[in-house]
């Protein structure tokens, strides 16, 4: 299985619009982050996308990734979502619809945002195209086969404005946007071999985990390889890397890892 970072920033993204500080006009590659996002490609080469962040495209171009088979959306954010509209080129090549898994608040807020993608009944005019995606409502602690491989849908809370999915796919464990990870939700993540968790400020914030609440979490999970997302202008990607105790590393966009 082959896990690969498409985006690894905030919502605002780094370099962030207007800022002057030195890790925005940072010249290392590793420090310009777009927007949350993951491919997993199975032993079989089927490809499952996490979410669907506003650079979808040219992340999936700059990854050459040009084929998904499902989508799993974290939540309705729109940092993890609105990037929807780029599985237009992936839909026009399939027969079927791409399948989209989720929790019901997730998928019914995308259904209303985009309804056009999923209201057949809205007609591309000729010579155009439209996305086509199918919802497929996930419950909290449920586990699917998708793509060949078991995914367990993990609920976390994202402070008080929302809960969000967390994935447990096989032998990763994918977290983003959780404010904590509670001990039912640690005991579907304990053994898996690599931990993606996200890690907003070093000071705490009121939907994200902080540094040092991640590096709790990844304790606590205890797999061989815990990778950073999430990650704001605060460090400098080399720095942090650094710093970090032995088995934790940042992740960056296009990072390639084999789970």
């Amino acid at each position: 299985m082959k896990l690969t970072f498409l985006g690894t920033g905030t919502s605002f993204g780094v370099p962030q619009l207007g800022c002057g500080c030195a890790v925005c006009h940072s010249r290392d590659p590793r420090d310009r982050r777009t927007r949350v996002g993951a491919t997993v490609e199975t032993d079989e080469g089927k490809v499952i996308l996490i979410d669907t962040p506003p650079e979808l495209r040219l992340q999936l171009v700059q990854a050459e990734i040009d084929r998904v088979d499902a989508v799993l959306f974290t939540h309705d954010h729109a940092d993890h979502t609105h990037g929807i509209d780029d599985l237009r080129a992936i839909t026009a090549r399939r027969d079927v619809h791409l399948p989209m898994y989720g929790s019901v608040e997730t998928l019914r807020s995308i259904e209303q945002k985009f309804r056009y993608i999923f209201d057949d009944s809205i007609k591309p005019l000729p010579g155009t195209s439209k996305p086509k995606g199918r919802t497929i409502v996930v419950a909290p602690r449920e586990t699917v086969r998708i793509a060949g491989v078991d995914v367990t849908a993990v609920p976390v809370p994202h402070g008080p404005v929302a809960t969000v999915f967390a994935y447990r796919i096989g032998p990763l464990a994918y977290v983003t946007d959780a404010k904590s990870v509670p001990d039912d939700a640690l005991q579907l993540l304990r053994g898996a071999r690599v931990l993606v968790v996200n890690a907003l400020f070093r000071q705490p914030h009121p939907s994200h985990l902080s540094l040092s609440e991640a590096l709790d979490v990844a304790a606590s999970v205890g797999a061989d390889r815990t990778y950073l997302t999430h990650l704001t202008h605060e460090n400098f990607h080399g720095d942090l890397e650094a710093e970090l105790p032995s088995g934790v590393s940042p992740a960056f966009d296009g990072l390639a890892v084999t789970v």
